[in-house]
């Protein structure tokens, strides 16, 4: 998923954590679209509905990724800046670009050569839709309108439609804040914002693949995130025995959306994405007054893995497409029950984790801290 600020800032581990539990959930989302756990060996000693709330989030999970990232960097610009009617435009827009950009080129490119090469499952083929319009899409942040209109792109195309929300979201984003000026107002704004989710999400019942990318309800979660932000920042920390009661009951909220979406869908249909978003922010302020108390604290041992994906969650959802369809190639080639097909989940995890980290360590981040000493000490 796009990125919070760079690993080089301060993190918080149970962010960390948070973002890594968002992607491996993307990654089996995908890997479960192609294998689903319901017509393998599982589904001879656990439910159906047990095995479909492990593998069909990946869409819930894009919502905390945009909570989390309205909350991240809204908590830097605060630091950094003081406030956020006092956010340096140049600066923000620098650090995104240098973040997003330079990986994105790279993705597209590659996208754009295994189009040309005729590499399954990478071909551009239906008669609405064609290779220069798709990375108009892409640079043009429409991606999501796109296939709103035209139908879904192959599946390394299809990933990048969150990041037409999150960009052009940010795009807008500083020129809000320096309009409105007075936080209550902005506040108050994105307080009506973040709760509208359901009711835009309601009006787009006609189209189900807008209704699943349009920019309003994704754009809802990012202003929960930066409404949390703001809570997290001006309010004083509580005791710490309701920061504890307010991470645990805001966790088994998230967990209940992200287990049991389909109940939820049954008792409040569209609300249930609101009960997800306002959870994630809710879980993120705790974590924010929880380091403000207690400072730093580490991440546990035996979950440094999951954290290490939080950090590279950027690269991983970029690329993790290119994993899943070699997976699938090699397990058509190689397995002939494909009620097996399970045993290759945990290979595909880990290998979309290398190569988010080959991405992160050999490109993204030598280009990022390049373009910042470039254009940020001017």
């Amino acid at each position: 998923m796009t990125a919070g600020p760079s690993a080089l800032q301060p993190r918080n581990a149970g962010i960390d954590l948070l973002r890594g539990l968002s992607i491996v959930l993307v990654v089996l989302h995908h890997l479960g679209l192609r294998f689903p756990l319901k017509d393998g060996v599982l589904a001879d000693w656990l439910p159906r509905g047990v095995l479909n709330a492990l593998i069909y989030n990946g869409y819930e999970a894009v919502f905390v990724f945009f909570v989390i990232s309205g909350f991240l960097i809204t908590t830097h610009v605060l630091r950094r800046d003081g406030g956020l009617a006092r956010l340096d435009a140049r600066g923000f827009y620098v650090r995104r670009a240098t973040r997003i950009l330079p990986t994105l080129t790279l993705i597209v490119a590659l996208l754009a050569a295994l189009h040309l090469l005729g590499v399954p499952h990478h071909v551009i083929d239906t008669e609405r839709q064609s290779l220069g319009r798709a990375v108009l899409a892409v640079f043009g942040l429409h991606l999501n309108w796109y296939e709103g209109q035209t139908g879904y792109l192959p599946g390394g195309w299809d990933v990048l439609w969150s990041l037409s929300i999150e960009e052009a979201f940010y795009v807008a984003f500083p020129l809000l804040c320096l309009a409105v000026r007075r936080e209550r107002w902005l506040m108050l704004l994105l307080a009506v914002f973040a709760l509208s989710l359901p009711l835009t999400r309601a009006a787009l019942a006609d189209n189900a693949i807008w209704q699943e990318k349009a920019y309003l309800p994704g754009m809802a979660a990012i202003a929960a995130g930066v409404f949390g932000a703001l809570l997290a920042a001006r309010w004083r920390a509580p005791p710490r025995a309701v920061v504890w009661l307010l991470a645990t009951l805001s966790t088994a909220m998230l967990a209940s959306t992200l287990l049991f979406g389909v109940l939820w869908w049954r008792w409040i249909g569209n609300g249930y994405v609101l009960v997800l978003t306002l959870s994630t922010m809710a879980l993120l302020v705790a974590l924010q007054f929880d380091e403000r108390r207690n400072g730093a604290v580490p991440v546990p041992r035996g979950l440094r893995w999951l954290a290490s994906m939080g950090r590279l969650s950027y690269e991983m959802y970029l690329t993790h497409m290119f994993v899943v369809f070699v997976t699938v190639g090699i397990v058509g080639a190689v397995q002939g029950d494909m009620r097996w097909a399970v045993l290759w989940y945990l290979p595909a995890v880990l290998a979309s984790w290398a190569l988010g980290a080959a991405l992160a360590h050999g490109f993204s981040m030598p280009v990022e801290r390049a373009l910042r000493r470039r254009w940020l000490a001017r």
